[in-house]
Protein backbone atom coordinates (compact mmCIF):
# COMPACT_ATOMS: atom_id res chain seq x y z
CA UNK A 1 0.00 0.00 0.00
CA UNK A 2 2.63 2.14 0.77
CA UNK A 3 4.71 1.35 -2.31
CA UNK A 4 1.81 2.23 -4.60
CA UNK A 5 1.27 5.50 -2.77
CA UNK A 6 5.14 6.74 -3.30
CA UNK A 7 4.64 5.45 -7.42
CA UNK A 8 1.14 7.24 -7.38
CA UNK A 9 3.24 10.08 -5.92
CA UNK A 10 6.06 9.98 -7.90
CA UNK A 11 3.87 10.12 -11.29
CA UNK A 12 1.92 12.95 -9.86
CA UNK A 13 5.62 14.68 -10.01
CA UNK A 14 6.45 13.70 -13.22
CA UNK A 15 3.39 14.90 -14.93
CA UNK A 16 3.13 18.48 -12.82
CA UNK A 17 6.83 19.04 -13.37
CA UNK A 18 6.48 18.16 -17.44
CA UNK A 19 9.49 19.53 -19.65
CA UNK A 20 6.82 21.03 -22.13
CA UNK A 21 5.12 23.44 -19.07
CA UNK A 22 8.31 25.05 -18.09
CA UNK A 23 8.59 27.98 -20.77
CA UNK A 24 5.52 29.46 -20.24
CA UNK A 25 6.67 29.42 -16.33
CA UNK A 26 9.47 30.88 -17.84
CA UNK A 27 7.63 33.71 -19.36
CA UNK A 28 5.46 33.96 -16.23
CA UNK A 29 8.86 34.58 -13.93
CA UNK A 30 9.70 37.40 -16.97
CA UNK A 31 6.14 38.78 -16.43
CA UNK A 32 6.10 38.88 -12.80
CA UNK A 33 10.04 39.86 -11.96
CA UNK A 34 11.59 42.28 -14.94
CA UNK A 35 10.64 45.10 -16.45
CA UNK A 36 7.94 43.01 -19.00
CA UNK A 37 5.74 43.30 -16.58
CA UNK A 38 4.60 46.91 -18.20
CA UNK A 39 3.77 45.51 -21.25
CA UNK A 40 -0.33 45.49 -21.73
CA UNK A 41 -1.98 43.00 -20.61
CA UNK A 42 -3.38 41.45 -23.95
CA UNK A 43 0.16 41.28 -25.44
CA UNK A 44 1.03 39.31 -22.54
CA UNK A 45 -2.05 36.90 -22.14
CA UNK A 46 -1.27 36.45 -26.21
CA UNK A 47 2.54 35.60 -25.75
CA UNK A 48 1.66 33.26 -22.83
CA UNK A 49 -0.92 31.35 -25.09
CA UNK A 50 0.87 31.57 -28.07
CA UNK A 51 4.02 29.72 -25.61
CA UNK A 52 1.52 27.30 -24.45
CA UNK A 53 0.12 26.01 -27.77
CA UNK A 54 3.48 25.56 -28.98
CA UNK A 55 5.56 24.55 -26.23
CA UNK A 56 2.86 22.39 -24.55
CA UNK A 57 -0.36 21.31 -25.86
CA UNK A 58 0.77 20.88 -29.60
CA UNK A 59 3.68 18.85 -28.94
CA UNK A 60 1.89 16.62 -25.52
CA UNK A 61 -1.08 16.39 -28.42
CA UNK A 62 0.91 14.95 -31.37
CA UNK A 63 3.26 12.48 -28.73
CA UNK A 64 -0.11 11.10 -27.48
CA UNK A 65 -1.51 10.54 -31.19
CA UNK A 66 1.63 9.33 -32.45
CA UNK A 67 2.12 6.66 -28.87
CA UNK A 68 -2.14 5.86 -29.45
CA UNK A 69 -0.84 4.64 -32.79
CA UNK A 70 1.51 2.79 -32.07
CA UNK A 71 -0.45 1.21 -29.06
CA UNK A 72 2.44 2.24 -27.06
CA UNK A 73 1.93 2.80 -22.96
CA UNK A 74 3.51 6.06 -21.51
CA UNK A 75 6.39 3.67 -20.07
CA UNK A 76 6.94 1.74 -23.24
CA UNK A 77 7.39 5.21 -25.09
CA UNK A 78 10.03 5.84 -22.79
CA UNK A 79 12.41 3.17 -23.94
CA UNK A 80 15.57 5.21 -25.66
CA UNK A 81 14.99 4.02 -28.98
CA UNK A 82 11.11 5.04 -29.24
CA UNK A 83 11.84 8.97 -27.83
CA UNK A 84 13.21 10.05 -31.25
CA UNK A 85 9.74 10.86 -33.03
CA UNK A 86 8.60 12.82 -29.76
CA UNK A 87 11.80 14.85 -29.67
CA UNK A 88 11.47 15.31 -33.53
CA UNK A 89 7.98 16.92 -32.84
CA UNK A 90 8.88 18.49 -29.93
CA UNK A 91 11.72 20.51 -31.25
CA UNK A 92 9.64 21.18 -34.79
CA UNK A 93 6.75 22.99 -32.13
CA UNK A 94 9.70 24.61 -30.69
CA UNK A 95 11.48 26.11 -33.46
CA UNK A 96 8.19 27.01 -35.10
CA UNK A 97 7.21 29.16 -31.44
CA UNK A 98 10.67 30.87 -31.72
CA UNK A 99 9.97 31.42 -35.53
CA UNK A 100 6.95 33.30 -34.54
CA UNK A 101 8.40 35.36 -31.86
CA UNK A 102 11.08 36.39 -34.35
CA UNK A 103 8.57 37.49 -36.88
CA UNK A 104 6.45 39.31 -34.70
CA UNK A 105 9.46 41.45 -33.07
CA UNK A 106 8.99 40.33 -29.75
CA UNK A 107 11.10 41.33 -26.84
CA UNK A 108 14.36 39.14 -26.69
CA UNK A 109 14.46 38.21 -23.71
CA UNK A 110 10.87 36.09 -23.71
CA UNK A 111 12.48 34.62 -27.17
CA UNK A 112 15.35 33.88 -25.48
CA UNK A 113 13.47 31.54 -22.98
CA UNK A 114 12.29 29.68 -26.41
CA UNK A 115 15.92 29.74 -27.29
CA UNK A 116 17.44 28.20 -24.53
CA UNK A 117 14.11 25.10 -24.18
CA UNK A 118 15.12 24.66 -28.11
CA UNK A 119 18.73 24.40 -27.08
CA UNK A 120 18.39 21.64 -24.12
CA UNK A 121 16.05 19.33 -26.39
CA UNK A 122 18.62 19.06 -28.89
CA UNK A 123 21.33 18.50 -27.26
CA UNK A 124 18.90 16.06 -25.02
CA UNK A 125 17.97 14.45 -28.65
CA UNK A 126 21.98 14.14 -30.15
CA UNK A 127 22.54 12.35 -26.58
CA UNK A 128 19.89 9.75 -26.62
CA UNK A 129 20.82 8.18 -30.02
CA UNK A 130 23.56 6.69 -28.03
CA UNK A 131 22.21 6.96 -24.07
CA UNK A 132 18.92 7.48 -22.57
CA UNK A 133 19.26 11.14 -20.23
CA UNK A 134 15.99 12.24 -18.36
CA UNK A 135 14.57 15.58 -20.30
CA UNK A 136 12.47 15.90 -17.04
CA UNK A 137 15.81 17.12 -14.92
CA UNK A 138 17.36 18.95 -18.15
CA UNK A 139 13.94 20.99 -18.31
CA UNK A 140 14.40 21.66 -14.54
CA UNK A 141 18.39 22.67 -15.00
CA UNK A 142 17.21 24.82 -17.69
CA UNK A 143 14.61 26.75 -15.56
CA UNK A 144 18.21 27.31 -12.62
CA UNK A 145 20.35 28.30 -15.39
CA UNK A 146 17.86 31.00 -16.81
CA UNK A 147 17.22 31.74 -13.12
CA UNK A 148 21.02 31.85 -12.75
CA UNK A 149 21.64 33.77 -16.11
CA UNK A 150 18.64 36.35 -15.39
CA UNK A 151 19.94 37.33 -12.13
CA UNK A 152 23.34 38.61 -14.08
CA UNK A 153 21.10 40.44 -16.03
CA UNK A 154 19.20 42.21 -13.88
CA UNK A 155 21.20 42.20 -10.93
CA UNK A 156 19.63 40.43 -7.76
CA UNK A 157 20.36 37.89 -5.67
CA UNK A 158 18.74 34.59 -6.36
CA UNK A 159 19.44 32.75 -3.11
CA UNK A 160 16.12 32.08 -2.48
CA UNK A 161 14.71 31.11 -5.89
CA UNK A 162 17.74 28.76 -6.66
CA UNK A 163 16.74 26.83 -3.26
CA UNK A 164 13.14 26.37 -4.01
CA UNK A 165 14.36 25.05 -7.70
CA UNK A 166 17.42 22.86 -6.16
CA UNK A 167 14.62 21.01 -4.01
CA UNK A 168 12.39 20.93 -7.20
CA UNK A 169 14.89 19.19 -9.39
CA UNK A 170 15.10 17.04 -6.07
CA UNK A 171 12.09 15.47 -6.45
CA UNK A 172 11.94 15.63 -10.19
CA UNK A 173 14.96 13.49 -10.34
CA UNK A 174 13.63 11.20 -7.37
CA UNK A 175 10.17 10.65 -8.82
CA UNK A 176 12.16 9.60 -12.76
CA UNK A 177 14.46 7.53 -10.56
CA UNK A 178 11.38 5.72 -8.74
CA UNK A 179 9.48 5.33 -11.41
CA UNK A 180 12.56 3.41 -13.03
CA UNK A 181 12.72 5.96 -15.92
CA UNK A 182 15.69 7.17 -15.67
CA UNK A 183 19.57 6.40 -13.41
CA UNK A 184 20.68 8.93 -10.75
CA UNK A 185 23.53 9.36 -13.69
CA UNK A 186 21.13 9.85 -16.34
CA UNK A 187 19.34 12.01 -13.60
CA UNK A 188 22.05 14.14 -12.69
CA UNK A 189 23.79 14.56 -16.41
CA UNK A 190 19.91 15.87 -17.35
CA UNK A 191 20.17 18.44 -14.60
CA UNK A 192 23.57 20.21 -15.82
CA UNK A 193 23.16 19.56 -19.32
CA UNK A 194 20.14 21.97 -18.75
CA UNK A 195 21.65 24.22 -16.54
CA UNK A 196 24.95 24.93 -18.52
CA UNK A 197 22.55 24.84 -21.92
CA UNK A 198 20.42 27.46 -20.99
CA UNK A 199 22.77 29.41 -18.72
CA UNK A 200 24.78 30.16 -21.79
CA UNK A 201 22.03 30.47 -24.42
CA UNK A 202 20.57 32.98 -22.70
CA UNK A 203 23.76 35.05 -21.96
CA UNK A 204 25.29 34.47 -25.26
CA UNK A 205 22.46 34.66 -27.63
Amino acid sequence: MEEKKIIFAARVVSSIFTPFYLPIVGLVILFLFSYLNMLPNAYKLFALLLVYIFTALLPTFLIRMYRNYQGWTPIQLGIRERRIVPYVISILCYFTCFYIMNMRNMPHLMSSILMAALIVQVLCALINVWWKISTHSAAIGGVTGGLLAFSMIFNFNPVWWLCVLLALAGMVGTSRMILRQHTLSQVVCGYFLGVLAAFISIILV
